[in-house]
Formats: C-alpha cells, structure tokens, sequence
C-alpha cells in the first residue's frame, strides 16, 4: 500500500500561479488573434490571396486550439483548488479531536508538575536570555534558549538562555547566543540542554557573543548538552570575535569554544568541540574539548579549531575520549592562524580497551615574522588493541616552521603513531617523534626513537622482515602505518598496513600548492590526515587542504582533512575533506576548518 502526503498550503499557492499563468496566455492568444487571423493578401492576384487564406486558415485553427487548451486549464486549475480545500478540511476536522485528546492528557501533568507529558518546549525570545522550555515527559523537544541581552553602554553582553531538556525521547534544544557589548565583552553562549533520557542527541551550545569595540573580547561559546542512554552529545558552541570596531580600535580578544556534550551513556559519540573565536587585533580564542563518548561503543568527540589572532592564534581543543569497552579518541582541533604565534594543535583522544587513540591536531601557520605552532600529540590506543594516534604536523611559519607533534603508544596489539611532519618555513621545524609499539606486536610509528629493550628490538626486527615480503608481494605492508608524505611537497600520504596499520598524513603544499590526501587504513586503523594547503606571504593564492584518508575496513575513524591555505590579500581556500568511516562502529571526523 503506498501512501500520499499532500500539504494544502502548496497546492493553493501552484493553483494561484497556474491560474495567474493561464491569465497571461489567454491575453497573449487574445491580442495575437486578430493580426493573424485576418491576414491581408500581399497583391490581388490568385496565389497571393491563396497563401493569406491558408495562413490565415492555420491561425484560426491555432486559435481554436488555444481555447480548448484554455479551457482544460480551467478545469485543472478549479480541480487542484478543490482538492486543497478538501486537504484543508480534512486536515482541521482530525486536529480538532486530535488537540483536544492531546490536551486532557497533557492538562493534569502541566498542573501537577508545569511540563506537559507529551509537546515540544516553548523557545525562549530573542535578546531575553531566558532559558527554553522543558519537552513532555514521555516525548518533545526541547526548546531553544533566547540570546543574551545586548549590550550598549560597556557593561558586556548576556549569558545566552539554557536550552531546555528533553523528556524520555527526543533532544535538548540548542542554547542562545551569547549577546554582543558595544564597549565590553561579549556575552557567554547558553548551554546546550540534556537529551532524552531513554533516547536523543543533546543541544548545541550557543554562540559566544562579539565585541564590537574598546578592548573587550569575544564571549565564550556554550557548552554541548549531554546525552541520556543513547545519544550523541551537543555540539559545544563557537567563540564569538573581538571585532576591531570603536574609538581607539578594539584590541580584544576571541572567545574560547564550548565543551562538547558527552555521549549517552551506554552509546553515543562524544559531542564536538566549539571552535575559537577570532582575535581581529588580539589574540585568537582556544577550541573547546571534545566530549567523552558513552560507557560500550563509540567515540570521543573532536577538538574544536582555534580562532584566528593578529597576536596569536588559538590553541586547538583536545579530542574526547572513547567509550570504555570500544571507540576511538577523539581527534584534536586545529591551531589556529597568528601573526606573531599559530596556535598549538590540540591533543588526540584517548582510546581505553578497544580503539584508536586520536590524531593530534595540526598546528597553526604564523604570518608575517611569526612562529607557527607545534602539532598535537596523538592519543593513547586501547589497552588491548589499538593503534596509537598519529602526531599532528606543525603549522608553516614566516620565520620558523611548528615541530610535529609526538605520536601515540599502543599497548598490547598495534602500532604506535607516526611523528607529525615538520613545518615549512625559511627554518623547517622538526619532525615529531613516533609512538612505540604495542608490547605483545606492533609496529613503531614513523621517526619513532631507538628502543632500548633488546626484546622490543628483535621484535621490531622480526616484523620488518615479514613486511618486506608482503610490501614485495602486496605493495603493501602487513603489520606497520604508511609513511607520510614529505613537507612542502604536496605528495599522499602511503596507506597503512593490511592487518593493522594507519595510513599516512599527507605532505603539506610546496608553493602555490595543494595539500597531500592522507593514506588509507588496513583492517584497523585510523585514515591519514590531510596536509595543508600552502599559505602564500606575498599575495599569492593559497592551496586547498588535502582530504584525509579512509578509516580501517573493521575498525576506526576517517582522517582529518587538511587545513586550508592563507593568502594575505586574498581569502582562504578550503579545507580538505575528512576522510570516510568504513566500518560502522567508526565516525567520521569533519572537515578541518579554514585558515582565517
């Protein structure tokens, strides 16, 4: 049986422009009909008068046409205007019983506990910083907190309303902005409220307020509400900028971004973090934190970007962590863009029995005579298998590149991270160093340091050999992560071995260069992230991010993409696309924001 849904709103408004339409024709045929009906004869001969007769025989046929087109038009148009009314009808005769059913149940739960049992929260208004209404206890939304009051004399903006709970089923209503000041600071963003107890995502946080002039700094953003049982976590809202707007310049600096909300507590993924606000003539706010995952399956929200600063550019938030029996870390925002100083990138999640620690996030590039910002450490595997997240590369400076950040140990089975690649500048930065890895097999990360343990050697030894093979064989690996493409040439990352193994980071851009894709994960394995585009200091144009590689075919996360290229006259290009979760316990994590 199939069945039909109609909204009576639609067919009016295309019965309305049919018959509008057909007006329009009808007035055309009308003024067209008497030049070309009664055509005159070019001369009084025979053959002149026999061709105005034929054309003028054509036109009336036309003519005669036209009117019975007319005249079906008609009937459709009175047609569809009937059926919408009948829609209408019937549409008001079943919500009438339906409301009125719906309100003697709602009544004594409304007057016994002020929340009806089934109905969405009421939102709050604009500008009052009030929070949302709770949802029915069994089933709604919540509804959505009203922005903080703004703010003209200096005294800074309002808190963002609280977005108002779930009941059993359904998700937290997303907080209110945080409201703008004139001469203070931006107001904080509302939190995110709960999600359903049995089910449902919780609310986004709200935005951090802006500063539009003085010294004053851009709000925080909201934290991410959390989830009940099963359910992802909120997104934590975003900084908001301390605009450069007022008597002697704003000189403030951006919010930092909100937590994200944790996952429900048996499943779902941990909310991601807020990115930082932009510091036009301060300093750029920090990424907020991903949110932890639930208790069984899923994984740890990502970190949120840092905001961009004339002094400095935020640092990245750290990944959330992974649920208890299997997930993967979360992976740790962007640093952000500086002049004098990019943003550290943020620290991958933390895996805890079963799960991938998370990549740490790349550092912030540094304009004119600054110092780019070091990648971010990769996480920690699961205990029992996992391999160790990869360092994040370190930002292109104008004076010194970013050192890569350290890649993460596995502990029992799997690889340990590679070292994030070194930052490009007139001074390269310095690769980081790889994780170990793990104790019973797996193989070290990329530019991991000389092990000291003969055992941990000879076992090292012992998997080369079995991986030249399989390399000679296979074109690929069977326990080890690709290799990384080489900083400041654009190249792909390689991808990771069959069994386990993370695919490599791809190659930050030469000149006028894109980012290198990251490498695809084997059996279990995280993908490679993207490399940065190449940020021009003389006006050229930036290079696009590159896309991160494809998580592992059972198990783990798709890599980030890459961040986006700066041009100082012209606009930042795009940021690479995150790489694509194959396996359906892996998430995929977003696309890496822009260079500002």
């Amino acid at each position: 049986m199939s069945f039909v849904m109609a909204a009576p709103q639609v067919l009016e408004t295309a019965a309305t422009d049919l018959a509008s339409l057909g007006s329009a024709l009808s007035a055309a045929n009308a003024a067209a009909a008497a030049p070309i009906t009664a055509l005159s004869a070019a001369a009084e001969d025979e053959v002149s008068l026999a061709i105005a007769a034929l054309f003028s025989g054509h036109a009336e046929g036309y003519q005669a046409l036209s009117a019975q087109a007319t005249a079906f038009h008609q009937r459709f148009v009175q047609a569809l205007t009937a059926g919408a009314s009948a829609y209408a009808s019937a549409e008001a005769a079943n919500a009438s019983p339906l409301q009125a059913l719906l309100d003697a149940v709602n009544a004594p739960s409304q007057a016994l506990t002020g929340r009806p049992l089934i109905g969405n929260g009421a939102n709050a208004a604009p500008g009052t910083g009030n929070n949302g209404g709770d949802a029915g206890w069994l089933l709604g939304d919540g509804g959505a907190g009203g922005s903080g009051t703004p703010d003209t004399v200096g005294t800074g903006g309002g808190t963002g309303g609280r977005g108002g709970a779930a009941g059993l089923f359904g998700s937290g209503g997303a907080g209110g902005a945080g409201g703008y000041s004139a001469g203070g600071n931006g107001g904080t963003g509302g939190a995110g409220g709960t999600g359903g107890l049995v089910w449902g995502r919780g609310g986004a946080g709200g935005l951090g307020g802006p500063a539009l002039g003085g010294t004053g700094s851009g709000g925080n953003g909201g934290a991410g509400g959390g989830a009940g049982l099963f359910g992802a976590g909120g997104a934590g809202g975003a900084g908001g900028p301390g605009v450069l707007v007022g008597f002697n310049g704003g000189t403030g600096n951006g919010g930092a971004g909100g937590l994200g909300g944790n996952g429900g507590l048996l499943f779902g993924t941990g909310g991601g973090g807020g990115d930082g606000g932009n510091g036009p003539l301060g300093a750029g706010g920090a990424g907020g934190s991903g949110g932890s995952a639930g208790l069984l399956f899923s994984s740890g929200g990502s970190g949120g970007d840092g905001g961009f600063g004339a002094i400095a550019g935020g640092s990245g938030g750290s990944g959330g962590v992974a649920s208890v029996l299997a997930g993967n870390g979360g992976a740790g925002g962007a640093g952000g863009v500086g002049n004098a100083q990019g943003g550290a990138g943020g620290t991958g999640g933390h895996a805890l029995l079963f799960g991938n620690g998370g990549i740490g996030g790349v550092g912030g590039a540094a304009l004119a005579g600054g110092i780019a910002g070091n990648g971010g450490n990769g996480g920690v595997s699961g205990i029992l298998l996992g391999n160790g997240g990869a360092g994040g590369a370190g930002g292109q400076g104008a004076v010194l590149g970013g050192t890569g950040g350290v890649g993460g140990n596995a502990v029992l089975y799997g690889n340990g991270g590679n070292g994030g690649n070194a930052g490009t500048g007139p001074t390269a930065g310095t690769t980081g160093a790889g994780g170990a890895g793990g104790a019973l097999l797996g193989a070290d990360g990329f530019n991991a340091p000389v092990s000291t343990s003969p055992v941990h050697i000879l076992q090292q030894e012992a998997l080369a050999a079995v991986n030249a093979q399989s390399q000679a064989l296979l074109g690929r690996p069977l326990i080890a992560n690709g290799l990384p493409g080489t900083p400041g040439t654009g190249h792909d990352g390689l991808p990771g071995g069959i069994l386990f193994g993370d695919g490599g980071a791809g190659g930050s851009g030469g000149s006028g260069q894109n980012g290198g894709a990251g490498g695809a994960a084997g059996l279990l394995g995280t993908g490679g992230a993207g490399g940065a585009g190449w940020g021009s200091f003389s006006g050229g144009t930036g290079g696009n991010g590159g896309t991160g590689g494809a998580g592992g075919w059972w198990f783990g996360d798709g890599g980030t993409g890459g961040s986006g290229g700066f041009a100082d006259t012209t606009a930042a290009l795009a940021g690479g696309v995150g790489g694509a979760a194959i396996a359906a316990v892996a998430v995929q994590h977003g696309v890496t924001a822009d260079a500002a």
